[in-house]
């Protein structure tokens, strides 16, 4: 017999071993489940905490096991093989989607092919360093490029909302099976830690290469080979460069999956010149990173700083509605880190992250601005901001007027993408690119940390809101500097003004959050993808190129690591049924 056994303690009961037990058995008896004489076996499920009202309280669920075995987990329960079915599956990308799909590939006996324009998670530390140190962004092994995808190096959130794409429980398991805390299979918000993700992801890799998967590193996807027949377009595989020598390659396979993250903008332009039918744009969502000191959010959220010694840092959630656009938090990093997430030159992109210990001075979230296609053309239509001049054809004419129809499919396509290019390059302008333009003329103390490219606009919360410029700026864990910038002014109205009057709710619904401690960090703009490359809703095939088959985030129909895992896996099922496997 098996029973689900759920109830409330305090934070200080939480370690006492004895009163869990008691608890549990005392439900039983609630329930009226004769267990004397009997063999009963407890297994902790989930953990969730809620510091409202005052008082933390904790809420713990088990399952009893009465006369019954409890399940143990192994490898057995995974079905991987070794392929000997003579078919080739290309997997373009290596973060969750791809990852995860050359699992499920495997159990299907069918051999994976991965191809990575980035580097193993051990080489990317390397060019992540030299970020915040030289200044230096390598455009194809970054925050978002390389093995283990942008996840990797950005906390490990494992959470999510997307129940229905299949089994959530089982990805936890998976990731505990690599490396993973136990943790994750009980935790209502798991995360693993950018400090522990490089090592599992490469445990991933290996299992993989050892069941006969390949892995092409520093090789980028240059072009589709495509084969035409009475209008319909097949794909036969990819041309790829290999970065380090220059050498180009051709990919054959059965298939390709494409998984390669919301920040590819080169595979987005080579699919609008292939099929522009096969992409339209989407919603996405902008906005800056809010810094605040740990402790402050801790009191806010614990009530005390006692609890925070015993739950660690507190986590948030915060949502309003302005003007009818949401405006959200999103990633929060509770004891974590602002980092540079750039994919190449004169731009500024920042994100979040933190160690599986979550013990920085500081914890940040994205807060952004739900921003929709007729956004970005307003933005195309104006002159508000400024393309890079060494930018490719594609952008710098992104705010012509097309003849051809084709050019008008592939500007509408991917004007979400040259918003967002303009607006990182806008924040270079206001940020590190700003040392060139005299910025320290204004006689402030406009530079926080070393005058690096890198270094980000940014403004004291209270100076946003009141239309100042700061001063002085906080303390922060952004190490690349800041800059003091009136963020108020050049963020687009759209988002400057919402962000504004979120604000102010948020102050509502966490008393102490508008603080001159709080430092606005910008520009936070790849929570994900403007664009979605669309496919068929069971298929899951391109629906203008056969045999292609987009999954995760690079996608538009997921966002983060378990839903781009899952995307991944029923892709990859989907291929599986297409060839027979």
């Amino acid at each position: 017999m098996q029973v689900e056994l759920s109830f409330t303690i305090s934070a200080e009961e939480e370690s006492d071993k004895n009163l869990i037990q008691k608890k549990l058995f005392a439900l039983l008896r609630e329930k009226k489940i004769e267990y004397k004489n009997q063999k009963v076996e407890f297994v902790f499920v989930r953990k969730s905490v809620d510091a409202r009202h005052g008082r933390v309280k904790i809420f713990l669920r088990y399952k009893a096991f009465i006369n019954e075995a409890a399940p143990s987990k192994t490898e057995k329960e995974f079905s991987w093989q070794r392929p000997g079915s003579g078919k080739r599956v290309l997997v373009v990308g290596s973060g969750p989607a791809g990852l995860f799909a050359s699992l499920k590939l495997l159990e299907k006996n069918i051999q994976p092919i991965i191809i990575e324009r980035g580097k193993t998670a051990g080489e990317r530390k390397r060019d992540i360093a030299a970020i915040s140190t030289k200044g230096v962004v390598d455009a194809d092994s970054n925050y978002c490029f390389g093995e283990g995808g942008a996840g990797t190096f950005s906390d490990g959130k494992l959470y999510t909302r997307s129940k229905k794409r299949g089994d959530i429980s089982a990805v936890l398991r998976a990731f505990n099976y690599f490396g993973a805390d136990q943790k994750i299979l009980t935790d209502s918000h798991p995360h693993i830690g950018t400090n522990r993700l490089p090592q599992i992801v490469s445990a991933m890799r290996n299992k993989i290469t050892e069941l006969g998967g390949e892995f092409y590193f520093n090789t980028r996807v240059v072009d589709f080979i495509i084969e035409e027949n009475g209008g319909q377009k097949t794909v036969r595989g990819v041309r790829a460069v290999n970065i380090e020598s220059g050498e180009q390659k051709e990919f054959l396979a059965d298939a390709v999956l494409l998984a390669t993250g919301h920040s590819a903008l080169d595979i987005y332009e080579l699919l609008a010149r292939v099929s522009p039918d096969s992409l339209e744009a989407k919603t996405f969502a902008v906005g800056v990173r809010v810094e605040h000191p740990r402790a402050l959010i801790d009191g806010i959220q614990y009530h005390s700083g006692d609890a925070a010694k015993k739950l660690g840092a507190a986590e948030y959630r915060l949502v309003t509605q302005v003007e009818g656009r949401g405006v959200y938090s999103f990633c929060m990093c509770p004891g974590g880190f602002v980092v540079p997430s750039a994919t190449g030159p004169k731009e500024i992109v920042v994100n979040g992250m933190s160690s599986a210990e979550r013990n920085s001075l500081w914890s940040n979230a994205a807060i952004v601005v739900e921003t929709r296609p007729e956004d970005a053309d307003a933005f195309l239509q104006s002159a508000h901001f400024s393309l890079p001049s060494d930018a490719n054809d594609a952008r710098k004419n992104a705010d012509a007027s097309f003849e051809a129809e084709r050019d008008r499919k592939i500007c509408s396509a991917l004007k979400g993408l040259y918003f967002r290019s303009a607006l990182e390059h806008e924040t270079f302008l206001h940020g590190g690119g700003s040392f060139a333009g005299g910025y320290a003329s204004l006689g402030i103390s406009s530079v926080k940390g070393c005058k690096n490219i890198e270094a980000a606009p940014a403004q004291c919360l209270t100076d946003f809101l009141s239309g100042r410029l700061s001063n002085d700026l906080p303390r922060s864990s952004y190490t690349p500097g800041l800059v003091s910038s009136r963020l108020d002014e050049w963020l687009l109205p759209h988002i400057a003004a919402r962000l504004k009057t979120a604000f102010q709710d948020f102050e509502r619904k966490m008393r102490g959050f508008i603080t001159a401690d709080a430092v606005l960090i910008a520009s936070e703009t790849r929570t994900s993808t403007p664009v979605r490359i669309l496919r068929g809703k069971d298929s899951f095939e391109c629906v203008g190129i056969k045999k292609l088959f987009p999954c995760g985030e690079g996608s538009g129909y997921s966002g983060g690591i378990v839903s781009s895992a899952l995307d991944g896996e029923n892709a990859a099922l989907a291929i599986s049924a297409i060839l027979g496997s």
